[in-house]
């Protein structure tokens, strides 16, 4: 069978050479490439090579020299077409059935990417001409230089509805080619398709290869409905197996020794003028599971570079989540956050590429990070609390895929808590009455009674889910067509039990692959996740009253639920942040005042809790009697 260079050079570009040769030869690291003892001849001194950056092996030994393709041909004495076969198959393509179909194919995609290069360059050309005036002077304040603009071939859509419509159909370019590459917005409530990038200044997004296979747009109006826009997942772009820049930074990755995947274009770009040209960016949603694998295919610690505020400190702990599963030995990640308010861009200017490497080398581990975002969910401070810690950390720590991984994690922790939990005469006592005063008042990350349990060690049911934390996540689960409008929403939503947190991220990459179209494979996706046992406890918890989460309420009644729900749930956990409080308050002074703000906050989340339903004409669209006030 012939194979067309294209589905060859997608294998070589998923496969790095050391992943396929370090399942036969034990590799270390030496410089920019890896070193091993020959798998061909006997040898006490190694004198076979990989270099992934040229994505070749060479045996001194033997004289053997080849990529991917040939080694599995070598060491496994298959024919070529065999060896092409096993590589998709661990490259996660599908072996064309046919040459001319696959052919065929290909060549429909390079016709589309033609079709895109076209407009990459019409868009360099407006932010050239007179139309990009405004835009240039905006990427001159943001002090991009020429050369840096000309690079990364940034561009101007300009606000004409069909400028560039008209200007590709000129050019003999079909509306089925502008359709089917998202440039245009069409559909039957649609007249006439337009323009999808208006009045934005543009990033042209690649593949591995280094061909425009997407788009990012800015928006130049600052009341503009989206400030960044890309283009929707088509034949040749599916955004959560995309990364920007990835075909620029991977070979300085290997230079590196890591990569770096920061929030924004603008933030890669800067990087990348300052000379640390190994950034990527993931393309406008949280970090999916697809795009870690390209990062760990550029480097086995990659660091996520985060902004020092609360919305960056989310996306990290988000990224935690994601990754858990997927860890493996000398595979892990890093984390890094920048000073609050900046970002590579502001740092970068303010105090150069020194200070920005300077946040870098101080990234932290995974396992510090997971730590921490664990310990400030909430209070310790009593002995239920810390069970309660101690049971999130199992059940997280329990979603290591890897086991040997996953019993280093179980170590780690122990001595974490050991740490956070020293023995109980160090405790400065405390008598029922008397007032602790700030000098005397015990630090509880240092000195809370207990001792780290060998219960880390076994790992037993995830902790119990809350009617109301189901209702939201089942709502989009099983209406997914409000996934998109909702999303961000969702990944905001402070879960308790671990069961909904990993469904949610299986549920946010699924939308992030474009299997939120339907229920069926949204649900297909939790069951390939492993995560089914895990959605039927999730649907056990809803209790009759939340009917808008299940399948067969309209989605006009779903999303008013979901709403509702979602503020009650807000003001719930406001007002259990409230609560500690008051009971610290309390613990510290016996006093009326405090009683009584206990008492009220008591009564303020009885309250919230019966107020699920009370919204006028609710049900009505899914043929419920509806209420009327």
């Amino acid at each position: 069978m012939a194979f067309t260079p294209e589905f060859l050079d997608e294998i070589r570009a998923r496969l790095p050479v050391s992943e396929v040769v370090g399942r036969r030869v034990k590799l270390t690291k030496k410089g920019r490439e890896f070193a091993g003892l020959s798998p061909f001849n006997k040898e006490k001194t190694p004198s076979f090579f990989v270099n992934d950056q040229k994505g070749f092996y060479h045996c001194f030994s033997s004289g053997k020299h080849g990529d991917v393709f040939r080694f599995v041909m070598e060491t496994e004495g298959v024919t070529f077409p065999e060896a092409v076969e096993r590589l998709a198959g661990q490259a996660g393509l599908e072996v064309p059935k046919s040459a001319p179909q696959e052919q065929e194919r290909f060549a429909r995609r390079a016709s589309l990417a033609d079709v895109m290069d076209m407009a990459a360059k019409f868009f360099e050309a407006a932010l050239a001409g007179q139309a990009g005036a405004r835009a240039r002077s905006y990427l001159d304040g943001r002090g991009l230089r020429a050369e840096t603009r000309a690079s990364f071939r940034l561009g101007y859509a300009p606000g004409d509805r069909h400028a560039l419509k008209n200007h590709l159909l000129a050019q003999n370019i079909s509306m089925d080619d502008l359709i089917e590459t998202g440039l245009v917005v069409h559909g039957e409530d649609i007249p006439e398709p337009f323009d999808r990038f208006r009045d934005r200044i543009m990033f042209p997004i690649h593949d591995v290869r280094g061909r425009v296979i997407a788009f990012g747009g800015r928006a130049m109006q600052a009341d503009a409905q989206a400030k960044y826009l890309n283009s929707p997942d088509t034949t040749l772009f599916h955004k959560g197996t995309v990364l920007f820049n990835h075909h620029r930074a991977r070979p300085a990755s290997h230079q590196a020794g890591t990569a770096i995947a920061v929030e924004g274009y603008m933030d890669v770009i800067a990087l990348a003028q300052a000379g640390i040209a190994h950034a990527v960016a993931p393309l406008g949603t949280a970090l999916t599971e697809g795009q870690l694998e390209l990062l760990w295919r550029m480097g086995p610690e990659p660091i996520l570079c985060f902004d020092g505020d609360k919305a960056g400190q989310r996306a990290a702990f988000r990224a935690v989540d994601v990754a858990l599963p997927h860890l493996k030995p000398g595979r892990s990640l890093r984390f890094a956050f920048l000073p609050e308010g900046q970002d590579p861009d502001d740092l970068i200017k303010s105090a150069g590429r020194d200070a920005m490497e300077a946040v870098l080398a101080q990234a932290r581990p995974l396992v510090d990070v997971l730590w921490e975002r664990e310990l400030e969910a909430a209070p310790a401070d009593t002995p239920e609390r810390r069970a309660m810690l101690e049971k999130r950390v199992n059940d997280l720590v329990r979603s290591i895929g890897d086991e040997s991984v996953r019993r280093h994690y179980q170590a780690a922790m122990a001595e974490k808590f050991q740490i956070f939990a020293p023995p109980p005469a160090q405790l400065v006592p405390f008598r029922r009455g008397e007032k602790r005063t700030a000098d005397k008042r015990p630090n509880l990350r240092s000195t809370v009674p207990m001792q780290a349990s060998p219960l880390l060690r076994q790992f037993g049911q995830s902790g119990r889910i809350k009617v109301r934390e189901a209702a939201l996540l089942l709502c989009l689960i099983r209406h997914p067509r409000l996934f998109d409008r909702h999303a961000e929403t969702i990944c905001e939503v402070e879960f308790s039990s671990p069961d909904l947190v990993r469904l949610r991220a299986v549920a946010i990459d699924a939308a992030a692959h474009g299997e939120s179209e339907t229920r069926e494979l949204m649900e297909a996706a939790i069951s390939r996740a492993g995560l089914s046992a895990e959605l039927a406890r999730a649907e056990a918890a809803l209790t009759p009253g939340l009917w808008w989460a299940a399948p067969k309420a309209d989605d006009i009644d779903a999303e008013t639920g979901f709403l509702h729900s979602l503020a009650l749930h807000q003001k719930a956990h406001a007002l259990n942040k409230e609560l500690r409080a008051a009971q610290d308050a309390l613990g510290q002074d016996l006093s009326e005042e405090n009683f009584s703000r206990l008492a009220d906050i008591q009564q303020q989340l009885k309250t919230v809790d019966g107020t699920e339903a009370m919204i006028e004409g609710f049900g009505a669209a899914s043929g419920r009697p509806a209420r009327s006030f």
